[in-house]
């Protein structure tokens, strides 16, 4: 089949998201100027450089009172975010805080996380999670939307200037990805936990010819 984006395809839900797959979550913490705390997941997240280590993730869509959603407005006003591994244990307090709750409604409370103290932000960290990146923010990149005032669209970038890793997860100097178990967001409601995992060694030019 062949359809166009934002034309009819005939199938019951939007494909676009089941395709691109499988993506990390962005377990985004953050504080209010009330230096209130705010806990969201987005799946639109990735890595995109080492020197500085920089991270992104896409804010779709407006919040339910108005306005940016709340990770992108505290973090436009503060400079500063925590992103938090979800691990495959944590998929049930991920999802509590995915819900549209009002702005005055605390996330961690919400799922029953702990808030850890960062090192060198102000907003918390997710004591349960077993990795978290301390980042403070690079640019907010305003993308193209559909419609600016319902669905906006922004791109946080930050740069990484603290890693926390549980001591758990690390098995003679190296993450073991069974051990941290990431949650991988799939299509539609659908999610995966990175259990197993097969090593490639990267080929020099000329054995690759």
């Amino acid at each position: 089949m062949f359809y166009r984006p934002g034309e009819p395809h005939g199938l019951p839900h939007d494909p676009f998201n089941a395709l691109v797959v499988p993506r990390p979550i962005g377990w985004i913490s953050s504080l209010d100027a009330a230096g209130r705390a705010n806990l969201a997941p987005y799946s639109f997240f990735n890595a995109v450089a080492y020197h500085p280590p920089q991270v992104v993730f896409a804010g779709t869509g407006a919040h339910a009172e108005g306005g940016l959603k709340d990770s992108v407005a505290n973090i436009e006003a503060s400079g500063a975010f925590v992103c938090n591994v979800a691990s495959a244990a944590l998929a049930g307090a991920m999802n509590l805080t995915s819900a549209p709750a009002p702005r005055a409604v605390d996330e961690f409370e919400l799922a029953g996380l702990t808030k850890a103290p960062s090192r060198l932000v102000a907003p918390p960290r997710v004591a349960e999670s077993p990795a978290q990146l301390e980042c403070r923010l690079v640019r907010i990149v305003e993308l193209e939307t559909s419609d600016p005032v319902a669905a906006p669209n922004r791109l946080v970038i930050g740069r990484v200037v603290g890693i926390h890793i549980d001591d758990d997860v690390l098995v003679e100097g190296r993450v073991d990805i069974a051990r941290l178990a990431p949650l991988a967001r799939l299509g539609y409601r659908d999610y995966a936990p990175v259990r197993e995992v097969f090593e490639m060694t990267r080929p020099s030019w000329q054995t690759a010819e």
